[in-house]
């Protein structure tokens, strides 16, 4: 199954990369972290990695290391605005908690 993009986070990946001068696509990672136990951490990407997985979601690459994927997997990045913020927000299927603060959660 992979993970996909909205239309609207797409649109502020391909603007993010073209600010910093291009780049293969972001990379999804998860990490031991935060108060539910797992994190997201995201970052733009030159090449991909060796264990990095591409998927391909309305015209952006998404890179996702192995170890990552089974906690990610049918997960789509959206971009919201909420209030004065904005930002990527995780629709994870997998999580059965999410922190409050929206950056960890558990399965």
């Amino acid at each position: 199954m992979g993970m996909t993009v909205t239309p609207k986070a797409a649109t502020q990946i391909r603007k993010a990369l073209a600010k910093r001068g291009g780049g293969a696509g972001l990379r999804v990672t998860v990490k031991t972290s935060g108060c539910s136990g797992y994190a997201y951490a995201l970052e733009f990407a030159d090449a991909a990695l060796p264990d990095d997985l591409r998927f391909d979601s309305e015209g952006v690459q998404l890179l996702v290391d192995a170890s990552s994927l089974p906690l990610l997997d049918g997960t789509q990045l959206d971009w919201v605005r909420e209030g004065l913020n904005e930002g990527f927000k995780f629709n994870n299927p997998k999580a059965s908690v999410t922190c409050g603060c929206g950056e960890s959660f558990s399965v």
